[in-house]
């Protein structure tokens, strides 16, 4: 399949002046108005693989950069591969070319010293016609726009006395859903990104524009199937063992259990409008693992040892009652995804009995054996003895297992995957199984999530348009239980640790963040320290009941959602989140739903976790806005959201104590007048700040009063 260019050619006319546009196109590759990743430059040089950013690129006449030395490389099936050397420039492009034209891929330098405090900022003030204005500080020295993946050439954005008019080009008339995009430096450093989503060839202004197939708009509710709802009592089948202890068998919960509250308005009601599924695949019929104290082996009621990887586990459901799931679904406006093992298969899989030479070693050289060197061994090293860990380094192993990703691709109508263990499988893989859904759908929205331990940087390197969408952000996450759970938690350090991730995945990232997961200890009993941060959490919850503890673990767990709720990013609720199921780690935290009779602070915490989702759903700069921080100490954090001119202000008090804050909002542009509270705490709006009075452990949220 070639790279199929489409060339637009138009003349637009603004005042006197006649602009001959520029070749415009849209690639292939690029469906559904995706554009490329931006390229950081960390090291003196740099390897590029091009289809990290055109995933589905066939091959290319030359790639030039105005400011870069680009050396090519040699190819290999990951394709294109060049070497980059950066020069002085904060910003810097590189030009993809074929037949005459080029795409770019903006490349940020990050080898320089970069000073945040110095660095400039823009955001976006407002349309008139095919007009956008941004504000901008002053100072700049670069600023780069660009359509879809086009740069946009000098004549399309003009200086003006608060910052830049961009005209958007006469070709995004042609696009349902494109982008603009904006880069800018000064001599300190590199600016937010700024992105405007367009529909037609003006901004997307309201929030009917916007459809569930649009990425940033998602807000995942992850569920454990098994411990969800049973809605089919037939297919029900414990283990019943006397070594498996009923907390590790299976509970009963089911696909057609999924369909049954998708009906009733459960998903709908609560106001999310994606569906994370646990894994579905064939798992095995009979025990394994060990747990010591108390003594007890495990079923595979989690999903995550695949023996068949086609197969729908005939504990959760069929295959028709998987259609029914995602048809009534998408009647009812919600994504689904699903949770993929890639990384292994259960040791009785029929592949690994035909392919035994397909896993990793288990001894390695010293003697040990490779179980659990999750950083020593991050590529290699098996989970447990009974999920061999597969050599998705080798072509001939990744080929056949990302097909079996694909499999729930081509044959059900899926929104997307959660991919288990990102970090134990390589680049390569993700190229290949992203490569793969470009070329067989181009057509079609596929979010694709990862889950990785480990350092922003680690985590990034596997989050580019040729490979995953996101990750989970559980470095935030874990500044954010420390934050509100920890006794000497900052709110300094949980700004700090978003701040790093806005300039690591950028302020319109889909990266996710989490109320907790399925590997962790419920929040809401360290929050209420029913459980310590310095016990064994898996332990404990074989030892004694866990509960809440503290009634303030209510209002710190939703301190802790109305955080996730207007940052950035993909916010995800983990089942019973929404209403304070506490629990320990694994598998405490994996108990089975409770639908109503809720107690009242359970029910208060559910109020309040719908209202944000709503608040979350209609707002465009909570959706599209960047973030400006406005204030951070121990107890306090402001910041403020803004889009197209209008503004969002979130503050958080975590302390005991009631606390007064005076806020600046910067930019003289932006409109503040029309704020008010939702949460029913006092704020006093002045024309350039807010006045906060918060009482302990409380949120405000200011949106505009006609939204």
């Amino acid at each position: 399949m070639k790279l199929k260019l489409f060339f637009l050619m138009s003349v637009l006319t603004t005042g006197a002046a006649c602009t001959r546009e520029p070749r415009l196109y849209n690639i292939l590759e690029a469906a559904n108005g995706e554009v490329s990743s931006v390229l950081k430059l960390t090291s003196d040089t740099t390897e590029v693989y091009l289809t990290d950013y055109f995933p589905a690129l066939e091959g290319v006449d030359s790639v030039t950069s105005p400011t870069l030395d680009i050396t090519p490389n040699v190819p290999t099936w990951e394709r294109f591969a060049v070497r980059i050397t950066p020069d002085t420039r904060w910003l810097n492009h590189v030009e993809v070319w074929q037949g005459g034209v080029s795409v770019s891929i903006v490349a940020e330098n990050r080898t320089r010293r970069f000073d945040p405090q110095q660095a400039p900022f823009i955001v976006s003030e407002g349309y008139r016609r095919h007009e956008v204005s941004i504000l901008a500080d002053e100072g700049i020295r670069q600023i780069f726009v660009l359509w879809q993946n086009v740069m946009l050439p000098k004549e399309f954005v003009k200086r003006t006395p608060h910052g830049f008019d961009i005209l958007i080009p006469a070709a995004a008339e042609r696009y349902d859903r494109s982008y603009l995009r904006a880069y800018a430096a000064n001599e300190a450093g590199i600016s937010n990104d700024l992105i405007v989503p367009l529909s037609k060839r003006v901004p997307v202004n309201h929030i009917s524009q916007l459809t569930r197939h649009d990425k940033h708009t998602f807000i995942l509710y992850s569920l454990m199937i098994d411990r969800f709802y049973n809605g089919n009592p037939d297919n029900d089948r414990k283990l019943n063992r006397p070594d498996v202890l009923d907390k590790v068998d299976y509970q009963g919960g089911d696909l057609a259990g999924v369909t049954q509250k998708i009906r009733e308005g459960f998903f709908n009601d609560l106001g999310v409008n994606t569906i994370w599924l646990s894994p579905i695949t064939q798992n095995p019929d009979d025990a394994w693992g060990l747990n010591r104290e108390p003594y007890t082996k495990f079923s595979g009621y989690h999903g995550y040892w695949p023996v068949y990887v086609t197969v729908v586990d005939g504990r959760f459901g069929t295959e028709d009652e998987l259609r029914e799931l995602l048809d009534e679904a998408h009647k009812h406006d919600l994504n689904v995804i699903l949770d993929y093992v890639s990384n292994h298969l259960h040791i009785d899989s029929p592949t690994l009995k035909a392919h035994p030479d397909w896993i990793t070693e288990l001894y390695l050289p010293d003697g040990r054996r490779n179980l659990e060197l999750w950083d020593e061994y991050r590529l290699t090293t098996w989970f447990d003895q009974h999920i061999p860990s597969l050599d998705l380094e080798r072509a001939e192993v990744a080929d056949p297992m990302s097909d079996s990703a694909l499999y729930w691709i081509d044959n059900f109508d899926f929104d997307g995957f959660r991919h288990d263990a990102t970090k134990h499988i390589p680049l390569s893989y993700w190229r290949m199984l992203t490569r793969k859904l470009k070329i067989r759908h181009p057509q079609r929205t596929v979010y694709q999530i990862g889950e990785t331990y480990g350092s922003p940087e680690l985590i990034a390197s596997y989050v580019k348009e040729g490979m995953l969408d996101g990750q989970f952000d559980f470095n935030v996450y874990d500044a954010a239980v420390w934050a509100l759970a920890g006794h000497d938690g900052s709110f300094k350090n949980l700004a700090s640790a978003l701040q790093e991730s806005l300039d690591t995945y950028g302020y319109h990232n889909e990266m996710g963040y989490i109320t907790g997961n399925h590997d962790r200890p419920r929040f809401i009993s360290l929050a209420g320290e029913a459980l310590r941060f310095d016990e064994d959490s898996k332990a404990a919850g074989w030892k004694r009941e866990i509960g809440v503890g503290d009634s303030s673990g209510y209002d710190k767990l939703a301190l802790l959602e109305a955080f996730i709720f207007t940052i950035p990013g993909i916010p995800c609720v983990y089942q019973g989140d929404e209403y304070g199921v506490p629990g320990a780690n694994d598998p405490d935290n994996r108990r089975m739903m409770q639908f109503g009779s809720y107690r009242p602070k359970e029910q208060e915490l559910l109020d309040k976790v719908k209202k944000l989702i709503a608040l979350r759903k209609n707002s465009l700069p909570l959706i599209y806005g960047d973030l400006i921080q406005l204030q951070a100490d121990e107890d306090v954090l402001v910041y403020a959201r803004v889009y197209m001119g209008t503004v969002n202000v979130v503050a958080l008090n975590k302390s005991r104590h009631a606390r007064q804050l005076q806020v600046e909002v910067p930019f003289d542009g932006l409109y503040l007048a029309n704020l008010r509270g939702n949460f029913g705490n006092s704020a006093t709006v002045r024309k350039d700040g807010i006045t906060f009075l918060l009482p302990p452990l409380s949120f405000e949220v200011l949106t505009p009063k006609n939204k």
